[in-house]
């Protein structure tokens, strides 16, 4: 008998210890986080956690900011206006490179999902990025992934990143009305806009990055999309809080992996459906591949995106960024680990 009581008070001894570990509250239990374009299929990963009811499992209460596209989120980032942002990946790398500490904390995408098209009335004369020049590219907003990716293209087919004015035309309906009343001649976009473009039969696909092969062909391998990032400080400051929020993004990772086109359309808002279910089920489709089996970027998908980057932009064609201060990976490694 008194060994069974003292194995018995070494177990509540041993639960007294590790349940603070498994239970602690978060420093900041409210938050606010931006992001560019909510309904975008690039931002999946974030409308599961709060529709799932992920963030609320971890005891936090999150308050999303939708902007017009994600240069504006790194913007109310910096000012002070969000937390957190749901952004792409390569925001961390140019903040490094002016001196600022942001760094992402888990991987949602590891492809970019853009797709890159020509409107079809124009498809005779456009057949790649080397014949955009002087031509008007839609893009979510200037200074976004969507931006980029159309200026890499033309950049890396021997055009200027200048050649072609970008216009934002927005996340949603405001993009697909820019094609279909001509105001833009290219659009550089996201799922589900780019499916119902092509449903619709409105423009020709020249690049998709939504699967592994679109995205080598034009990158040269894998190339880091969304992520969840922040300021170092306030990982600092706030180590649950982050591990909380990492947590939320990785269970909705896991459940994005075996989920079906109609979990996911059952799920988001009827408005992200663009008034179109089985349309928007062919883009969950085409989209699922894009996203992160495990919330960490690799060390060569980061090299491919700072290659991109310093092609791109003179800025950045001298820089010395340490890319292993673009990513803290103990927080998505904690969560995979179930800790």
């Amino acid at each position: 008998m008194n060994r069974r009581h003292m194995m018995v008070a070494a177990g509540l001894m041993l639960a007294a210890w590790t349940a603070p570990a498994l239970a602690q509250n978060a420093e900041k239990p409210k938050l606010t986080l931006g992001v560019g374009g909510k309904q975008l299929l690039y931002y999946l990963p974030l409308t599961v956690a709060e529709k799932k009811g992920f963030f609320k499992e971890q005891g936090l209460e999150v308050e999303i900011n939708d902007f017009g596209g994600g240069a504006k989120s790194l913007q109310a980032l910096v000012g002070g206006s969000v937390d957190v942002v749901t952004g792409a990946y390569e925001h961390t790398i140019r903040m490094q490179a002016k001196g600022q500490d942001i760094r992402a904390v888990v991987e949602l995408g590891r492809f970019p999902a853009i797709t890159i098209a020509v409107r079809k009335d124009l498809a005779d004369k456009v057949k790649s990025a080397a014949d955009f020049k002087g031509l008007k590219i839609g893009v979510t907003a200037p200074g976004s992934s969507t931006a980029l990716t159309a200026q890499y293209a033309m950049v890396k087919a021997g055009l200027k990143a200048t050649d072609a004015p970008i216009i934002g035309v927005g996340a949603g309906a405001s993009a697909v009305a820019a094609i279909k009343q001509k105001q833009v001649d290219i659009i550089s976009h996201l799922d589900p806009v780019t499916s119902k473009l092509e449903q619709d039969g409105d423009i020709v696909a020249l690049i998709d990055t939504r699967t592994e092969a679109g995205t080598k062909a034009l990158f040269g391998g894998s190339n880091p999309a969304a992520v969840l990032y922040l300021k170092n400080d306030f990982a600092e400051k706030n180590p649950v809080t982050t591990q909380k929020l990492v947590n939320a993004f990785v269970k909705a990772l896991k459940w994005l992996e075996t989920a079906k086109p109609e979990d996911v359309a059952d799920l988001v808002p009827a408005e992200y459906h663009l008034g179109d279910k089985p349309l928007y089920l062919s883009a969950v489709k085409n989209s699922q591949e894009s996203y992160s089996r495990t919330g960490i970027s690799t060390p060569e998908a980061m090299k491919s995106m700072y290659d991109a980057l310093k092609l791109l932009d003179p800025e950045l064609a001298s820089s010395n960024v340490d890319l292993k201060t673009t990513f803290i990976e103990s927080f998505a490694k904690k969560a995979a680990a179930g800790s």
